[in-house]
């Protein structure tokens, strides 16, 4: 879809210099030409949409992105009948005859699921494990038998064959996240999943600084702080690629240095990572334990000028 270019672009230019993650992007490229579908799993931040974007330009068909979440019902991936259009002939032509024509038809409107499979697109169902199982069913019939059953309507097929073009990337949270059901092992079993993880240092610096535009000696000062306090914390858990990044624009904007001697660039950090900290280590007052983790992290803070 149109609306999705400059995103698609944005995000695939960003993680374009990263030579694993072209090889991933490569090697899930021919799993969808195979018509498997593919499912990004692991912790938020760690660029899963960014990957199922970047993956979908690739296929250079329209792209359809749903947005999984526990009210998405057959309605909204099959679709619906909107409403009613009226017509009415009055013919007086002949004025001893009056002639009146009047018909009601209901108005359908399709489904995001059903055009996506209709014409061929490539569907992004983004964190779908927040939608009900019992709404993710539909997708054992698309991917098992090829077609998209069109059942709770009162259309006078009974099914739409999915285009041969058609392919889906899936993306989601690990279970133990809130807010998420847990998948039926039918749909998993049918998708190739792979887990992404934090990257390292050194590739997230590089995303930093193309993203941000900065020189990359800035770029890993700052997701060099970020690796280590994410260390510090729980599996799983703790401040993502996101936190770099911000971090990053706010001090371009504000004219922070990145210095951790500098109490400005220590404020920001501590405003940005702290709730953060916060909630993923273990401590009687976990704010303040958080806050002297980052004060004590920024003092290893330098850029290194080349």
């Amino acid at each position: 879809m149109t609306v999705l270019k400059k995103t698609v672009n944005r995000d695939s230019r960003a993680i374009s210099k990263d030579e694993q993650t072209e090889n991933l992007l490569s090697r899930t490229l021919q799993y969808l030409k195979a018509g498997y579908p593919v499912h990004f799993i692991g912790p938020s931040g760690t660029g899963k949409t960014s990957l199922a974007l970047a993956l979908a330009k690739k296929r250079k068909r329209p792209v359809m992105l749903i947005h999984g979440n526990h009210e998405l019902n057959n309605k909204d991936l099959i679709g619906d009948f909107t409403g009613y259009t009226s017509k009415k002939v009055v013919d007086n032509y002949i004025r001893s005859v009056y002639k009146k024509d009047e018909s009601v038809t209901e108005t359908w409107r399709d489904g995001r699921l059903l055009e996506a499979v209709k014409n061929g697109y490539t569907l992004i169902y983004d964190e779908f494990t927040r939608s009900q199982p019992t709404t993710n069913n539909i997708f054992l019939s698309i991917l098992e038998e090829g077609i998209l059953p069109l059942y709770g309507t009162k259309l006078t097929e009974p099914f739409v064959r999915v285009h041969p073009e058609f392919s889906v990337i899936f993306t989601s949270n690990p279970e133990e996240y809130a807010g998420v059901y847990k998948t039926q092992d039918a749909l998993l079993d049918r998708l190739i999943t792979i887990y992404i993880d934090h990257k390292d240092r050194d590739r997230e610096a590089a995303i930093v600084a193309d993203k941000m535009d900065i020189p990359e000696n800035r770029a890993q000062a700052i997701t060099s702080l970020v690796a280590d306090l994410r260390s510090k914390c729980k599996a799983e858990s703790g401040p993502s690629l996101r936190a770099s990044l911000m971090i990053a624009k706010l001090a371009a904007e504000e004219e922070i240095p990145i210095d951790g001697e500098s109490s400005s660039f220590q404020r920001l950090c501590i405003d940005i990572l702290g709730h953060g900290i916060s909630r993923c280590i273990e401590a009687e007052e976990p704010l303040k334990k958080a806050e002297e983790l980052i004060l004590e992290a920024c003092q290893n803070v330098k850029v290194n000028e080349k």
